[in-house]
């Protein structure tokens, strides 16, 4: 039995769910919680009533590491305009060096030490003297970091046809291969406009109705599963 807290993270734009444990925290508090970047802000949205959580649901929890202090609040916020400053500068030089390349968005760790441009492409690109640009201007490592359409959909957000936020940036936490069996299966018309999302690959949700779908129809016939 364990009581489970859900934090909101404004950078991920993200709820998650994290064990209390010894920590007094409340909701409205901001805490400090774990992240790929060496540390994440976080505030306390919801603390539920004791649940017994399975061994699933547990690995895939965020740890909170302390409450926060006003400090850290305030380096957030600092780091937040340090990141839009360093976004507007790479995507000037990538117009001045005329990169077929996608800016999508620029993070900064923790630690200040680190910063990672996220980007699109169709192909390799020879980002070296951006590279430079950026150590130069900024003072820290940089990397530059390759994603593709449906990552860029699940980092930058927005509304489904469904009128919901995006299940990538909401709940998933991986993405699933999604085919075009799948909507055949459920007898959906093949329009790339009515099944694709915003990232123009085929829905993710054609792939949660297929797996709880009780029956299915193929070529007309009603086919018991």
């Amino acid at each position: 039995m364990s009581e489970i807290l859900c934090v909101y993270s404004p950078r991920k734009r993200k709820v998650f769910r994290a064990e209390k444990g010894t920590y007094d925290l409340q909701a409205g508090d901001r805490c400090i919680i774990e992240s790929d970047l060496g540390g994440d802000l976080g505030e306390i949205v919801k603390i539920s009533s004791q649940v017994c959580c399975s061994p699933k649901s547990r690995s895939v929890m965020t740890k909170i590491i302390r409450a926060a202090t006003p400090e850290d609040i305030d380096k957030f916020e600092w780091l937040e305009q340090k990141e839009k400053q360093a976004f507007k500068f790479c995507l000037q030089r990538i117009q001045e060096r005329k990169l077929a390349m996608k800016l999508v968005r620029v993070r900064y760790f923790f630690s200040e030490k680190k910063g990672i441009f996220y980007y699109t492409a169709d192909g390799r690109i020879d980002f070296r003297q951006l590279v430079k640009d950026l150590a130069k201007e900024f003072k820290m490592r940089i990397e530059m970091r390759q994603i593709g359409v449906r990552d860029e959909a699940k980092m930058i957000g927005g509304l489904g046809v469904c009128g919901r936020i995006l299940c990538c940036s909401s709940f998933m936490q991986v993405f699933e291969p999604v085919t075009i069996q799948k909507a055949k299966k459920q007898q959906i018309a093949i329009n790339p406009t009515k099944i694709s999302g915003l990232c123009g690959r085929l829905m993710c949700c054609l792939g949660f109705e297929d797996a709880t779908q009780g029956r299915m129809y193929t070529d007309g016939d009603k086919v018991e599963e």
